[in-house]
């Protein structure tokens, strides 16, 4: 955003081609005037419409250029323009900014119970879920691929009148009309302009979802209990979202082939504000591209919640990193799916897969095969055909994810008549590749240290080696170590804003049963784990309809925790697997329970975040400082050369009268002191109060990141603890040059 008028920038996004001018020669482009203030949004659209004619020149060719009006939240618009014409609105007074339409791409039963949100409780220990009343009436928007409005997660029986606050609508369209919103489905809207016609040809030009990947996140945050749920008989339970009582706002801005275009997610987002929505839920991103007109939603008193992304292990992907959003990485839940693996010697082993399919699987012990990396040549060379081979390749996963090397795998065998698949790989968690391939073909997983096991029989066996699968079993409970941060969520730092600490937190996201179309299947995901806290900020918002967005934000970073129900560090997938830092999962694992009495929360007024968006933009000076000053619930010295002092302000929500002590985790080779270290709060005094932190470095390096905390510990039921990273440095703009 840009604030050269004092008000945060309004977002425009333009096409536009001169009379002179070749459809080919014209892109669609985002226009931004501003935060303008307007009773009456048809002004709004016919003075877009005298910009764009001073422009070209024609109000017809004005008319038909532009995409999208963005009328509500901010003011700008979409529209088609060649070059040379965005070059000259950039420079037409009362513009912000003109930048080109970029593409966002869809991040993708027993969480709910897993972060402690059981649906029945006694009355003397009633949790969020209970004190909010199930989310009763609260409004979420979900900005996504659409709704498939049958499914059983949205029946409407016993909910009343839709809010007398929505000014929503159900937009009719192919294969849905009104009659396909209800009580629960309270409005839906598509943004299709600016979307090919055949990209249309793969997708409904509608509400409704062909992909499932916005059910499957609508249903997590909202769904209705729905029992006797499973994926062909695995994990079986009920499945409901986390605010079941919520109303369901739903934005198609997202396409099957075409991804989610930045103007119809700004169009989505727009509508969104006028229509009344309480929570924004954004199951998508692209990494190094910023949703930033999502500030305008914020500053209407609307939280809203990102994916993180899916580019994990690999550090500094972490997108949607604006400070005024909560960034969500993925986690695994207790629940396994573990497979018996019997070899012909009577060894048996273990792996993990979705074998559902028992018609796949023999009850006989088949002939096994070695193949080593799988590829054509080795396949080719191994016989295959009617058997059920192992691909082993641990070399060979240090330049091809296992993502890909899965399918390759699959593909070879496949083709070449294989009966099934055993596929060796380091801990990463691929049990939503298998999906499609397990109706086809039994397909189980195991890593290096297993597959190494089967070599060693399938070399020395006497015989010819045969090996036999099990049916796959649902596992949940303490066996399971859990929970880890998911090996493909996308770490920190922001490479776009590293004084900005993300994620903020982690949820449930790996292995989550939810609907789709008109059944419901496992899929895994930032995407996943973004409508978990969706739910929960809406739970919140409930229960505090007072609160701010930086308030419920805060209570559920600051109450996260950074320790399984063993008290032992979490533990974060990667090559190899490691402890958890605030990189991985930001403040910690998320615990709705306990973020709904934080004790302290850090505030932080909309506006302020208006300086931060034209630092993005270079407008400002000053804004490493600036970025550590924001009263946010973490912290990230990213340029840490001597000592540089940092301020915050926390504000009490709990008792009226308090004592919180300060307990740090100085990061490692840096002294961090808290001023005061006891902050204190009685009756007719202040609710809030100003402390300072100063780090210091202990010696001069070029350094990586280390990390740290700081709690406020009132010795009773509140503890509020951020994250904190610090990396130092000798040289400006270079991180680490060892």
């Amino acid at each position: 955003m840009d604030l050269r008028t004092g008000f945060c920038c309004a977002l425009l996004l333009i096409t536009l081609s001169p009379l002179s001018a070749t459809a080919s020669s014209s892109k669609l482009y985002i226009v931004y005037m501003g935060d303008k203030k307007h009773d009456d949004p048809s002004v709004v659209t016919a003075s877009h419409h005298d910009i764009l004619t001073s422009v070209l020149g024609s109000k017809d060719e004005a008319r038909k250029s532009i995409v999208y009006s963005y009328k509500h939240g901010f003011s700008g618009f979409a529209a088609m323009l060649t070059k040379p014409q965005a070059k000259t609105l950039a420079n037409f007074p009362g513009i912000v900014t003109v930048k080109p339409n970029i593409f966002h791409e869809p991040h993708t039963t027993r969480s709910w119970d897993f972060l402690g949100l059981d649906y029945y409780q006694p009355p003397q220990q009633l949790g969020l879920l209970q004190k909010a009343k199930y989310g009763e009436d609260v409004i979420i928007g979900v900005v996504d691929t659409g709704i498939w409005p049958e499914s059983r997660s949205f029946d409407d029986n016993g909910y009343g009148p839709v809010p007398a606050r929505w000014k929503g609508k159900c937009q009719p369209g192919q294969e849905f009309n009104t009659t396909s919103c209800n009580r629960k489905i309270i409005g839906a809207r598509s943004y299709d302009r600016g979307i090919s016609v055949e990209a249309l040809k793969n997708d409904y030009n509608s509400p409704r979802d062909i992909d499932g990947h916005g059910t499957h996140a609508a249903s997590t945050i909202a769904g209705v209990e729905v029992r006797g749920v499973s994926y062909r008989g695995l994990g079986t339970g009920v499945a409901r979202g986390g605010a079941p009582r919520a109303r369901l706002g739903i934005y198609k801005a997202c396409w099957m082939g075409a991804g989610c275009p930045d103007a119809a997610v700004l169009a989505a987002i727009d509508d969104a504000i006028h229509d009344g929505v309480d929570v924004l839920s954004l199951s998508l991103g692209g990494a190094g591209h910023e949703v930033t007109g999502t500030l305008h939603a914020v500053q209407r008193g609307i939280s809203v919640v990102f994916a993180g992304g899916n580019d994990g292990p690999v550090p500094q992907t972490v997108t949607n990193a604006v400070p005024w959003v909560t960034t969500v990485a993925a986690s695994t839940i207790d629940r396994a799916f573990p497979t018996l693996i019997s070899l012909g010697n009577k060894e048996k082993l273990v792996g993990q897969s979705l074998m559902h399919n028992v018609s796949l699987i023999s009850n006989d012990f088949i002939d096994l095969v070695y193949a080593g990396r799988c590829d054509t040549e080795s396949v080719a060379l191994s016989n295959v055909t009617g058997k059920i081979v192992l691909c082993n390749a641990p070399a060979e996963a240090k330049s091809t994810p296992p993502t890909i090397a899965l399918v390759d795998a699959f593909n070879h065998t496949f083709v070449n008549g294989a009966k099934g698949l055993i596929f060796a790989q380091y801990t990463t968690n691929l049990l939503e590749g298998l999906a499609g391939i397990e109706r086809i073909m039994p397909c189980v997983l195991v890593d290096f240290e297993v597959a190494q096991r089967i070599i060693s029989y399938w070399r020395n066996s006497a015989g010819s080696p045969v090996v036999k699968f099990s049916p796959t079993i649902t596992v949940v409970g303490e066996g399971v170590l859990s929970p880890r941060v998911a090996s493909f969520s996308s770490r920190g730092p922001s490479p776009s804003f590293p004084g900005i600490l993300k994620p903020d937190i982690a949820a449930p996201g790996v292995a989550i049963l939810a609907a789709q179309g008109g059944s419901y299947e496992f899929k895994s995901g930032t995407s996943m784990a973004c409508p978990h806290v969706s739910a929960v900020t809406a739970l919140l918002k409930s229960v505090h309809p007072d609160w701010s967005p930086a308030m419920i934000k805060s209570a559920i970073v600051t109450t996260a925790s950074a320790t399984d129900r063993f008290g032992m560090p979490i533990q974060a997938d990667a090559v190899p697997r490691k402890l958890a830092d605030p990189f991985d999962f930001g403040g910690g694992h998320m615990n709705p329970d306990k973020a709904v009495d934080p004790g302290l929360v850090y505030d932080l007024d909309a506006k302020e975040y208006n300086k931060f968006f034209n630092c993005t933009i270079g407008l400002v000076d000053g804004c490493e400082s600036y970025q550590l000053n924001l009263n946010l619930p973490s912290i990230a010295v990213p340029n840490l050369k001597n000592q540089v002092t940092v301020w915050r302000t926390v504000t009490n929500v709990g008792p009226v009268d308090a004592t919180y002590q300060a307990v740090v985790e100085a990061p490692a080779g840096v002294v961090l002191f808290v001023e005061p270290s006891v902050i204190s709060f009685t009756a007719g005094g202040s609710r809030s109060t100003i402390f300072s932190m100063t780090f210091t470095a202990k010696q001069r390096v070029q350094g990586g990141y280390t990390f740290g905390s700081l709690t406020w510990f009132d010795q009773s039921a509140h503890s509020v603890r951020i994250p904190i990273a610090v990396r130092t440095v000798i040289q400006d703009f270079i991180a680490d040059t060892s």
